[in-house]
Parts: structure tokens; C-alpha cells; sequence
């Protein structure tokens, strides 16, 4: 079984920062870096898919946050603006209505306003970008993960926010056609509320030998403390032995992601050595094969030597007797990367977060 991340050796109060997917090297799976003023912690992961029996008896799922706030996601929203004389019209016609909207109050257009008003070009419908990523997604853990070969897929954060629409279980093969438009017969959702749909795989799962469960979502989650109960409930049986082994990566989707929370749960201290959660953005990711960043026997050697230099030539650490899954390092404070030279190659990670890049 892959083993959880445990406690790294870095000071408790110090905040490492996970650095954006898209400027992690290709062979790495996370690098976060913690700046203690005199010199920077680095933690590290070599990327790479489960092997041998760390590769066995994974279950899978995928769940699309639909939630109101996702509709321009599924390509449910239209862009572009009508002129204030056109929007008078509307609403001397009655055509506009106020409700509220995953907890914001927001006009509305009815039916007769939006016909009109795409008939004339004000209005163009958004791109459904959520529908690609599902597709691939479940195609990569279906294929290449699930034990059965079929990945499950739900929609989740409908109605009143709790309730979840289930898709079904796909095939990797399957996936190509899979339609994804949000839910169908559920409303999409007045608030966004998680704790559901992640107990709905854990439960579903529960004699599986591990999971693995996706959540794409712009981040906006309302149960964002009751998700860290449930969380910390999970892992504490996890490291009792009265559970297995489960990983949930959110997958931030959109241009307005609420990265904080994303960040909070991956972060989240449960008291144990079982680390739940992580996170990615969509157009940040390089490879699918990310999602497997934290999934790590840090105690699995994947090479026979290795060596890291700091970005003045200095040797920083010398593995001679195997190179692990999980790396830990510490850096001159103003370093700007570092290198692992391994099976005769050099492999360069920058360690500068976007705030030192500015």
C-alpha cells in the first residue's frame, strides 16, 4: 500500500507553499517550499503511477461540482452585454427576474428575454470546459487505475446543494461519448456543499482497498468545516486500521477558483499521518498523471543514485544507496532552483513561488 505523507522535519509554524503544476518539472509529482528567512525547506515528490501492489485494488470516482456558480463552466451561461436600452425594454416587459443564486441575489432573464437578445447577438452561449476535463479524466482512471476497469461519475452540489445525480460508471472506451451538460434531473445547486458527495464514494467503497476520487469544482465550497470534520474522522480511522486507503484530489476548474479553500483542505492537519486531500488547477496541469503527486511511497527507491545541486554548483545531498519516491532539502534562502542529477541527466526545478518571481 502507498504509503501517506508523514510529518516532515521543517518547523511546525512554517507554511510551505505548494508551487503552481505548470512550473514543476515533468518528473516531479509536488514541490513545496517553505522560506524560514535563512533558508528554504524543500519537499519534493518523483511522479509516477502506482506500482507493483501500491497499483492493486484502487476503486474510482469523479464528481462535477454543479453548483449555480458552474454554469458557464458546463457552457449553460451566455456572455455579452445588452445595451441599457434593450435591458429598460426587458424589464418594462417583465422579461427580468431577481432570485438568488448560490447565495447571491442576481437578475435573471426569463425565456422571452433570452431568445430575444441571442436572436439579436447580444448574446453567445460559454464554452463547456467541463465536459473535456470529465471525459478525460475518468477515461485516465478507468484505463489505467480502477480495478473493474469503469470509473464512477457523479454530478454533485445540486438542488439545495447537498443532493447528487449520478451519471454512472464508465469505461475508459465509454468516455470518448460521455455527455456532460450538467445535472438533468436536479436543478444545479443553490449552494455548494461537499461532505456528500465525498462520503457517497466512501461509503460506496468502503471494501475497496483503496480510492481514488476526483472533484472538479471553482473551489466555492459552504461546508468547508464540516468537510475537515469528516476528513479528520476519516483519517483517524484510516491510521486506527479500521479503514483503507483513500485520496481525494480537487480539481479547480474556471477563472475565478477560491484557491484558499482548495489550499485549506489540502493543508489540513488531522492529527495523523494520513494525508487525505490535494489539489490542482485545470489549466495549470501538465499531465493527468499529477494527480498521483501525493500518492507516494516515500520510502520506495526509484533510482539507484542521485544527486542535488543547489544553483551555485554546491552538491546539496548525495544518494548513494537509493534515491527515494520523497525528497527533503534545504536551500541558501535567495536560491532560485536546484537540480537532481539522476541516471546520468539533470533535472532543473525552479523554487521560486510567484510572489519572488514578481
Amino acid at each position: 500500500m502507498a504509503k501517506q505523507s508523514q510529518p516532515s522535519n521543517r518547523p511546525n509554524s512554517l507554511r510551505s507553499q505548494q508551487l503552481p503544476s505548470n512550473i514543476v518539472a515533468k518528473e516531479f509529482g509536488e514541490v513545496n517550499v517553505a522560506n524560514t528567512g535563512e533558508e528554504l525547506h524543500v519537499e519534493f515528490t518523483i511522479l509516477m503511477e502506482p506500482q507493483g501492489q501500491d497499483a492493486e485494488g484502487w476503486k474510482t470516482g469523479v464528481a462535477l461540482d454543479a453548483s449555480a456558480s458552474m454554469k458557464s463552466p458546463y457552457g449553460r451561461k451566455l456572455k455579452g452585454k445588452v445595451p441599457p436600452d434593450v435591458m429598460a425594454d426587458y424589464e418594462q416587459k417583465q422579461w427580468v427576474e431577481s432570485r438568488i443564486e448560490d447565495g447571491n441575489r442576481v437578475k435573471s432573464f426569463k425565456k422571452e428575454a433570452y431568445q430575444d437578445a441571442i436572436q439579436k447577438g447580444y448574446f453567445k452561449t460559454t464554452p463547456n470546459t467541463v465536459q473535456s476535463l470529465a471525459q478525460q479524466f475518468t477515461a485516465y482512471l478507468a484505463g489505467n487505475l480502477d480495478v473493474e476497469g469503469g470509473t464512477s461519475v457523479i454530478y454533485w452540489a445540486c438542488g439545495n446543494g447537498a443532493e447528487i445525480e449520478i451519471l454512472g460508471d464508465f469505461t475508459a472506451s465509454q468516455c470518448a461519448t460521455l455527455n456532460v451538460n450538467g445535472p438533468n434531473k436536479v436543478t444545479f445547486g443553490e449552494a455548494t456543499v461537499l461532505t456528500p458527495a465525498f462520503n457517497h464514494f466512501v461509503e460506496r467503497f468502503v471494501e475497496a482497498k483503496r480510492g481514488m476520487y476526483i472533484f472538479l469544482t471553482d473551489g466555492r465550497i459552504d461546508d468547508l468545516e464540516e468537510v475537515k470534520r469528516y476528513t479528520t474522522q476519516l483519517a483517524q480511522r484510516i491510521a486506527a486500521g479500521k479503514g483503507n486507503y483513500v485520496k481525494a484530489v480537487l480539481i479547480g476548474v474556471g477563472d475565478g477558483v477560491d484557491v484558499r479553500q482548495l489550499e485549506e483542505l489540502d493543508d489540513l492537519d488531522t492529527g495523523t499521518d494520513v494525508d487525505i486531500w490535494d489539489y490542482k488547477i485545470a489549466r495549470e496541469m501538465q499531465a493527468l498523471l499529477q494527480i498521483f503527486a501525493e500518492v507516494v511511497d516515500e520510502n520506495k527507491i526509484v533510482a539507484s543514485t542521485g544527486i542535488i545541486y543547489d544553483d551555485t554548483g554546491k552538491v546539496v545531498k548525495k544518494y548513494t544507496d537509493g534515491l527515494p519516491a520523497k525528497v527533503s532539502i534545504s536551500l541558501p534562502a535567495n536560491s532560485e532552483w536546484f537540480e537532481l542529477e539522476v541516471y546520468g541527466q539533470r533535472i532543473r526545478q525552479t523554487v521560486l513561488s510567484s510572489s519572488r518571481r514578481n
